[in-house]
């Protein structure tokens, strides 16, 4: 069953609490913690092709997952301490991303932006 992110953040901010773990959470070592968590996810394709990372066994996968939860725990704590919207902020970013990659010139293209 899928939560919201608000849900997601509420629990987090209890598991937090609970430990007393708030002086810990600043957004320094958040966004430490959150960047390693990050470089952990990547060990998971580092030597693999462009097709193996895309078939991963089903250990490999559950790991990814796990990482990819770790990531996502992280950012909704900073957010929380923070006191970011996040789903806000992504519709903004993905606002701001569609004007700097509009379909006519980025579609089939991985260019950056001030190549296109």
């Amino acid at each position: 069953m899928s939560q919201s992110l608000t849900d997601l953040r509420d629990q987090v901010r209890a598991f937090a609490a609970e430990r007393e773990w708030e002086p810990f959470h600043t957004p320094k070592n958040l966004a430490m913690a959150l960047i390693v968590e990050a470089a952990e996810l990547v060990e998971h394709f580092q030597w693999r092709t462009p097709e193996q990372s895309a078939d991963l066994d089903d250990n490999t996968r559950d790991e990814v997952g796990q990482e990819m939860a770790d990531i996502l725990i992280y950012l909704t704590r900073m957010a929380d301490v923070l006191d970011i919207d996040l789903m806000a902020a992504a519709e903004n970013k993905l606002a701001i991303n569609a004007r700097k990659y509009p379909v006519e010139k980025a579609k089939g293209s991985a260019a950056k932006y001030t190549e296109l």
